[in-house]
């Protein structure tokens, strides 16, 4: 089961034009590996976290955009 979990969380939506792990973590997931956490070391972390969040804000409001487009349509 969780091999069809995965797969069905890496097709892209027609709703969004994005998958769902896209949405979520912002890259497209390549394989089960791509989930696992970073070890909490400080040298791993990511220097340019400010812009990965806002890169991730502005992905949500496009989605969110598209759902009520998309919804709008359906609604006609």
């Amino acid at each position: 089961m969780p091999h069809v979990e995965f797969a069905y969380n890496r097709v892209v939506y027609s709703t969004t034009s994005y998958s769902p792990c896209e949405i979520v973590y912002g890259f497209s997931l390549l394989t089960p590996l791509d989930l696992l956490p970073m070890p909490n070391i400080s040298m791993f972390k990511h220097k340019e976290a400010h812009a990965k969040a806002d890169y991730m804000k502005k992905l949500h409001e496009q989605v969110k955009g598209q759902i009520e487009k998309k919804n709008e349509r359906y609604a006609r």
